[in-house]
């Protein structure tokens, strides 16, 4: 017998009120690899997923090693501090993880965020980011790396350890949770690994207001599929060489 629908998927209708621009130039709606009373489709769906982000990540990883390689050179030259930056974000299941990217910032940038609540204001109204040219913290080489998403490449690793995929709803912070419970997206969030990618990184990633940015996790993950997964991979490359919002 089939179950009713849970609870939290009735409080995230009102955040899918249209399709997102993607499916409606392609004039349908992706199929759904979700079912309610727990189905082998959905199971079958994961498992291609999760291979699918082993091996691309292996197989990315190699490929990028002579760009990280030269990324991480440019840092150390740029002045003291380490190559990696490392920070707390909410993955699977509530279960939290340590994100890895290149440092893009100076040493002491996240207590500079915290002392300094002008700055911290104007970064929690821009979505949790400031724009790189009012943001002080970060220099030349660390815009650079950010506009073509180089500092990005390091989450490889998050993807093979299990902690994120290669597509999936942005990683989020602990702080930020509150805002997905207001919405009803918090128990949708949770569903899925955060992804390097995703809807809303195809879409516009950092000039989308918070409030697109939801509906756009949300509508992957209620609507998710090896096929849409596919879609939004192959989609990728074009959002990084475009570098549209990307900062």
């Amino acid at each position: 017998m089939r179950r009713p629908a849970t609870g939290h998927r009735v409080a995230n209708r009102h955040l899918s009120d249209g399709w997102p621009p993607e499916a409606e130039r392609e004039g349908r709606r992706p199929q759904t690899a979700r079912a309610d009373d727990g189905s082998r489709p959905v199971r079958c769906h994961g498992v291609a997923i999760r291979l699918f982000d082993i091996l691309g990540a292996a197989a990315f990883l190699a490929a990028t090693l002579p760009i990280l390689a030269g990324a991480s050179v440019a840092i150390l030259l740029n002045g003291p501090g380490p190559v990696l930056f490392r920070q707390r974000r909410v993955g699977r299941g509530g279960r939290e993880f340590v994100i890895l990217k290149l440092r893009t910032m100076q040493p002491g940038a996240e207590d500079r965020l915290r002392t300094n609540r002008e700055m911290r204001d104007r970064y929690v109204q821009h979505n949790y980011k400031l724009p790189p040219l009012d943001d002080p913290r970060v220099g030349p080489v660390g815009r650079w790396l950010r506009s073509w998403s180089i500092d990005e490449l390091p989450q490889l690793l998050n993807v093979l350890r299990g902690e994120m995929s290669l597509v999936g709803p942005r990683p989020v912070m602990p702080e930020e949770l509150a805002i997905y419970r207001r919405f009803g997206a918090l128990d949708t969030y949770l569903e899925v690994r955060p992804g390097m990618s995703g809807l809303w990184q195809v879409s516009g990633r950092s000039r989308l207001d918070q409030t697109t940015r939801i509906r756009l996790d949300t509508h992957y993950v209620q609507n998710r599929s090896f096929w849409y997964y596919l879609v939004v991979v192959m989609r990728t490359p074009v959002a990084v060489l475009r570098r549209d919002g990307a900062f």
